[in-house]
């Protein structure tokens, strides 16, 4: 019997998850009770497993995200960092696009709760670690200014920023991201030759 109980509540956990990863893989928008509604449970149930949004985020989006090598793979021989960073800001943005709802969702999360923001993956980091790691050739740019360009380009490369563009400012979708790749590129260069 308390085996069978067991079995019931692995079952609704992955029902739960299952639901959240299909609305993540949807690009739709995803709170708990939209969760709850396609697991076919309340809502409560939903939260007894999960305690918050985010860490059902977390679990959920874990199948959709990508290694930043496979995202710069195309590019592997190429050495001028600016076309690197252009291609990782462009592969980011449209990923965010492709799952803006619960990347937006992970947003609100830790926004409102700053403890929760181990639970947003952080690819950007990932993506311009490898934009400028070798064959990147960056004329020996020191150490302290490699560092201020990843600070300035995390702060370009991401999800607020396109969401900026695309929310206040108006711009469609493919605008914001040709805007973004032109300023990370900007950024690139006048770090090289500074």
């Amino acid at each position: 019997m308390d085996g069978g109980r067991v079995n019931q509540k692995r079952r609704t956990r992955n029902a739960i998850l299952a639901a959240a990863t299909e609305l993540v893989r949807a690009g739709r928008t995803v709170t708990m009770p939209e969760v709850a509604k396609a697991a076919e449970v309340s809502e409560a149930t939903a939260y007894r497993y999960f305690p918050d949004l985010a860490s059902l985020l977390r679990e959920a989006v874990a199948g959709t995200l990508f290694d930043p090598a496979e995202a710069l793979a195309p590019l592997a021989d190429r050495v001028d960092p600016v076309a690197r960073v252009a291609a990782a800001t462009e592969h980011l943005l449209r990923h965010v696009l492709t799952h803006e709802g619960a990347v937006r969702a992970m947003i609100a999360a830790t926004i409102t709760r700053p403890a929760d923001t181990v639970a947003r993956p952080g690819l950007r980091f990932g993506l311009i670690e490898a934009a400028l790691a070798p064959p990147a050739e960056l004329g020996g740019m020191a150490a302290p200014e490699l560092a201020q360009l990843k600070r300035d380009l995390a702060v370009v490369m991401s999800a607020e920023a396109l969401f900026g563009l695309t929310d206040l400012h108006g711009l469609p979708a493919g605008e914001a991201v040709d805007s973004i790749v032109h300023t990370a590129s900007v950024l690139t260069r006048a770090a090289l030759e500074s």
